[in-house]
């Protein structure tokens, strides 16, 4: 059984390669600050998914932290004129999704 929210995660990884490899050559921190919680998304949900209790809710916290610095930095990188807002649409439109995912998992 696939864990939907683990899944959309990695959708939005897939969604973020493009804009990512684009940012690397004009912004090498925000590109690694993006890839890096983006990662911290994927695997705080697969840690959550093997816990119980406050601990499982604490993951699904974080993910969700990091799924806010996920949205800002793309927000940031197109504020810069260094994304283009067309690039980061459907990023972001999963980033939303998993936002919606992770609010229901943890109220």
């Amino acid at each position: 059984m696939n864990f939907l929210a683990l899944e959309t995660s990695l959708d939005l990884i897939r969604a973020l390669r493009p804009a990512a490899a684009a940012l690397r050559l004009r912004d090498a921190n925000l590109h690694d600050q993006i890839r890096r919680a983006a990662t911290s998304i994927a695997l705080n949900l697969a840690e959550a998914s093997g816990r119980c209790g406050k601990d499982r809710r604490h993951h699904f916290c974080i993910a969700a932290g990091s799924a806010e610095e996920v949205r800002a930095a793309l927000r940031v990188a197109s504020a810069w004129g260094e994304l283009s807002e067309d690039s980061i649409a459907t990023p972001l439109r999963l980033v939303d999704r998993l936002v919606g995912m992770l609010w229901k998992l943890t109220h």
